[in-house]
C-alpha cells in the first residue's frame, strides 16, 4: 500500500502543479493587459498567498481529524472552480477573485505532505519529501512549457486551419483564457484520482494506535494528565472530555496532533509553536522561520522575475515560460533523483545548509544578468538550492514534529510559506518599481539569514 499510496500522492500533486505552472508565468503578463502597475502585479501573487497562509493550517488540522482524502477533495474541486473563473476573467478584479479562491482552497499540499509522512519511516522521509518536490518540479517543467506553447501565435495558427475557426478567434481576444480551461481540466483529473485511488491513512493510523480492552484505567489516567499539563503549557484550555477523545482516537503525545490549529494572526497560534518548541527540545522555531524565508525569497522572484526579464532583457511571455521549464527541470532531475542518493551520503541538515548558500547566491546574482545566457546560469544555480533545501526542511520538521501531528505541523509549515509568499511578491513588485535590481539584492540579504539557520541545525 506504500508505494501505491506514494505513487497516487504524486501524480495527484503533480497534476494540480501542472495546473499552477501553466498560470504562474502569464500572471504578470495578463495582469498588464488590465493596465496592472508592478506593485498591484505584486499583489495579485500575494493575495494568493495570504489566503493560504490563513487556511493552510486549518485544512493541515483538519485533516489530521477527518482524514487527507476529504481535504484533498475539497482542495482540487476548489482549484477546478478558481481556474475557470482565471480563463473567464475580463478585469482585474475577476482575476484577483481567481487567485484567492485558489488559495482558500489550495490544501492540498500540506495535506500531501502529511500523507506522506503517514506512510514512511524517519529514515524514508527525505525521499518522500523529495517526490513531492519532484511533483513541483515536473509541474513547473510541463506547465510552463504548456502555457508556453497554448498561447503562441503558432498554435493560434493550427486551430484555425484544424476548421476550429470560433476558437481560434477567441483565442486570439482572450489570449490566457486557454490556460485557465486547460488549468481546470487537470484540476479535475487530479480530484477523480483522488476520489477513485487515494486511500485514507488516518483512519487506519488510529485503528493502529487503539489500546486493548484489557488496558487498565491508570495508564489512560496518565495520559490524560500528561495531556492536561501539555495543554496548560501551550495556554489551552481543553474539558476533560474533549482531552479524553483526542487520546482515545489518537493516542497522541503531541499537543498539535488533533487541536485545531488557528490562524498565524492570532495568540494562540504563537503558543502553541512555543509548546512545540519546548517539547521537541530541538530547533523547530528556527527551521520553520526559515521555512519563511526561503518562500519569501522565492516568491519575490515570481514577480520582479519576469518584469526584470522583459525590460532589462527584452523577453517575451513565451522565453520566460521557459525559464521556469529550465528551473523545474533542475528541480526534477535533483528532488526526483539526486535527493535519494545524497541523503544516504550526507546529512539532511548540510544539505539544507548548502541549499541556502545556493539559494542565496543565485538569486542575488540575478541582477547582474547582461544576457539570457547569464540569466538562465544564475536560475539554475538558484534552482539547486532551492532543490535542496526544500525536501531536506520538511523532513527535518517532521521529524520534530509528534508523531500524530503530521498534519497540523505541515500546515504550519505551509502556513508560514504562505506568509512568505504573500510579503515577497509585493514586496519585489514595490521594490522594482523604484530600481530594476533592487528586489535581488535586498531579498538575497534576507536570505542570508538562512545560511546562519542551515549552520546552527548543522552543527547540532
Amino acid at each position: 500500500m506504500k508505494k501505491g499510496s506514494l505513487a497516487t500522492v504524486f501524480l495527484v500533486v503533480l497534476i494540480d502543479l501542472i495546473g499552477f505552472g501553466l498560470v504562474l508565468p502569464l500572471l504578470p503578463f495578463y495582469a498588464r493587459e488590465f493596465a496592472a502597475t508592478p506593485v498591484v502585479i505584486g499583489l495579485l501573487y500575494s493575495i494568493y498567498s495570504v489566503a493560504q497562509l490563513v487556511f493552510s493550517p486549518i485544512w493541515g488540522s483538519w485533516s489530521d481529524r477527518i482524514g487527507r482524502r476529504p481535504i484533498m477533495l475539497l482542495s482540487t474541486a476548489g482549484a477546478v472552480v478558481a481556474y475557470i473563473i482565471f480563463g473567464l476573467a475580463e478585469s482585474l478584479f475577476v482575476l484577483f477573485l481567481s487567485r484567492l479562491v485558489a488559495g482558500v482552497m489550495g490544501g492540498n499540499i500540506a495535506t500531501a505532505q502529511a500523507y506522506v509522512a503517514d506512510v514512511t519511516t524517519e529514515k524514508d522521509r527525505a525521499r518522500g519529501m523529495g517526490l513531492i518536490g519532484a511533483a513541483f518540479g515536473i509541474g513547473f517543467v510541463l506547465g510552463p512549457a504548456l502555457a508556453s506553447g497554448l498561447i503562441h501565435p503558432g498554435f493560434q495558427e493550427w486551430v484555425m486551419a484544424a476548421g476550429f475557426t470560433g476558437l481560434a478567434e477567441w483565442m486570439e481576444l482572450r489570449r490566457f483564457g486557454l490556460p485557465g480551461f486547460f488549468a481546470a481540466g487537470l484540476s479535475l483529473c487530479s480530484f477523480m484520482l483522488v476520489m477513485f485511488y487515494l486511500p485514507e491513512t488516518v483512519d487506519l493510523a488510529a485503528e493502529e494506535d487503539v489500546e486493548p480492552a484489557d488496558v487498565g484505567k491508570s495508564e489512560r489516567d496518565k495520559q490524560q494528565n500528561k495531556f492536561r499539563d501539555e495543554s496548560r503549557e501551550a495556554g489551552l484550555d481543553l474539558k476533560q472530555d474533549d482531552r479524553s477523545e483526542i487520546i482515545r482516537n489518537s493516542g497522541s503525545k503531541s499537543i498539535s496532533g488533533t487541536v485545531a490549529r488557528p490562524s498565524v494572526f492570532m495568540p494562540e497560534f504563537w503558543r502553541q509553536l512555543s509548546a512545540q518548541q519546548k517539547a521537541s527540545g530541538g530547533p523547530l522555531t528556527f527551521l520553520l522561520g526559515a521555512v519563511f524565508l526561503l518562500s519569501f525569497g522565492q516568491a519575490s522572484l515570481y514577480s520582479a522575475f519576469p518584469l526584470f526579464a522583459e525590460s532589462e532583457l527584452g523577453m517575451t511571455p513565451e522565453q520566460v515560460g521557459m525559464q521556469f521549464f529550465y528551473i523545474g527541470l533542475i528541480a526534477i532531475i535533483v528532488q526526483g533523483g539526486l535527493i535519494r542518493p545524497l541523503s544516504k551520503w550526507f546529512p539532511e541538515a548540510g544539505l539544507f545548509f548548502v541549499g541556502n548558500i545556493l539559494m542565496t547566491l543565485g538569486l542575488g546574482a540575478i541582477a547582474l544578468s547582461q544576457s539570457v545566457s547569464m540569466l538562465t546560469v544564475f536560475l539554475g544555480v538558484m534552482a539547486l538550492g532551492h532543490s535542496l533545501n526544500l525536501p531536506t526542511i520538511n523532513s527535518l520538521i517532521s521529524k520534530e514534529a509528534g508523531t500524530n501531528s503530521y498534519g497540523a505541523m505541515m500546515g504550519l509549515s505551509q502556513g508560514l510559506s504562505g506568509l512568505g509568499r504573500a510579503i515577497g511578491p509585493t514586496w519585489g513588485g514595490f521594490l522594482f518599481g523604484s530600481a530594476v535590481f533592487l528586489p535581488f539584492y535586498a531579498t538575497a540579504a534576507a536570505l542570508s539569514i538562512t545560511i546562519w539557520i542551515g549552520w546552527r541545525v548543522y552543527r547540532r
